[in-house]
């Protein structure tokens, strides 16, 4: 069964079928590149997160939506992430 979307005030999202936590959390970050692998086990995070395919309604750009429930994971992330 096909994941079902769910739009947002700013996204329309996808889920990651790969997500342990499937939350929209407060933390957010916009990654433009839909087809990199965000292998997130890699960045060592402290607290739940999720993944989602994107499409910011905005711009109807696509792309990815990193959710992070700490702030400092965020930083992290942000900090750590280089695209391909």
């Amino acid at each position: 069964m096909a994941a079902q979307s769910i739009t947002t005030e700013h996204y329309k999202l996808f889920p990651s079928p790969r997500n342990r936590h499937r939350t929209i959390f407060l933390h957010q970050v916009f990654v433009p590149h839909s087809y990199m692998l965000i292998d997130m086990e890699s960045y060592q995070l402290k607290g739940k997160y999720s993944l989602f395919g994107a499409c910011r309604l905005a711009d109807m750009r696509m792309g990815q939506l990193v959710t992070l429930e700490l702030a400092e994971d965020q930083a992290s992330f942000n900090a750590k992430f280089v695209p391909d």
